[in-house]
């Protein structure tokens, strides 16, 4: 059975829809996945040009995920009332849209009506909202599936780079650093490698929080009193858990290819470097759930909205990746 591919739009004024739709013009996709997208076609991709040569871009309209058509594009209708958007600016029409395609999306990902879920880009100030409290889609997915802890996992061909904390202001990365959640993010993500990306015993190399990874403590004692003690658990009990080393030299010699994949321990350690090398191509994918979500690895992109030029790379790799996963766990399950 293809897998059922769950798309949520992201907010409608960046380049959510754009990206869909580019994507979705190669009807071979369609050999791969069904794909159902969360809103209405009509609203989303009409304002798009129908290329020379091409078969214009048509989607089934349901009302419910028990309706789509496998090896068909398919949308499902989560919003029931009329609004204009005017691309670049994003609204709280457009915010509100975010929201019902995320959260219908995820209704039926849990249902078991999908197999995976692709999330469009979303502004995470533009999509709060009373019912709606979190910093971004890896936090909501983690509290709707119920998970303990999940883990932001960037991934191209060659480089996979994790993030032990997420979006939270960096001041306070310190004091949410402990060697409880260390020890679990890498459990994850050794896990993931093996379960999800094949890799039998992955090595994992460990970032240092300071400069030069502290400089044996000149620096900071973050390295010494958290991440060494970890590293040395996961050690004893068997993995190849390598570091920690100064961020700075470990991407810029290149170090990274001698590793499955890196732990950075707080956002923008771990994405500067991966989408300085990966921009294009790289996909997020959230281990540690009992689902499968990716998505592209860049945001809405207001500043291209309306003009079709924005790249569809990312959110095509997410796709790939998406069904990918859904095989691998599929085999893994028989």
């Amino acid at each position: 059975m293809l897998p059922r591919i769950g798309i949520s739009v992201g907010d409608l004024a960046g380049i959510g829809p754009e990206i869909i739709y580019k994507t979705f013009l190669d009807a071979r996709l369609l050999k791969f996945c069904t794909p159902v997208v969360y809103g209405t076609a009509t609203v989303l991709f009409d304002e798009f040009p129908v290329l020379k040569d091409a078969e214009p871009l048509t989607f089934r309209q349901v009302r419910e995920a028990q309706d789509i058509a496998s090896g068909k594009h398919n949308a499902v209708t989560c919003w029931e009332e009329d609004f204009t958007l005017t691309p670049g600016q994003p609204s709280e029409a457009s915010g509100r849209a975010a929201r019902q395609s995320l959260l219908a999306a995820a209704r039926d990902l849990k249902a078991g009506l999908l197999d995976a879920l692709v999330t469009a880009p979303i502004s995470k100030e533009n999509t709060q909202a009373d019912d709606f409290r979190y910093p971004g889609h890896t936090e909501f997915l983690t509290s709707f599936f119920e998970a303990r802890e999940s883990l932001m996992l960037l991934a191209s061909e060659d480089l996979r780079v994790a993030t032990a904390t997420g979006h939270i202001a960096l001041k306070d990365v310190p004091s949410r650093l402990t060697k409880e959640l260390l020890q679990t993010k890498l459990r994850i993500l050794l896990k993931s490698l093996t379960q999800d990306f094949g890799i039998l015993k992955p090595r994992v190399a460990v970032l240092g929080l300071n400069p030069h990874a502290g400089e044996n403590g000149l620096l900071g004692t973050e390295e010494a009193e958290v991440v060494a003690p970890v590293l040395q658990r996961l050690q004893d009990d068997g993995h190849l858990v390598y570091g920690p080393y100064p961020a700075d030299g470990y991407f810029g010699t290149g170090q990274f290819r001698q590793f499955d994949a890196t732990l950075s321990l707080y956002h923008d350690q771990g994405l500067i470097p991966f989408k300085t090398l990966a921009f294009e191509r790289g996909v997020n994918f959230t281990a540690g759930l009992s689902v499968i979500r990716t998505s592209p690895d860049h945001g809405t992109a207001y500043g291209l909205a309306g003009q079709y030029k924005a790249d569809e790379t990312s959110f095509r790799e997410a796709l790939y990746l998406a069904c990918d996963l859904v095989r691998r766990r599929r085999e893994a399950a028989q």
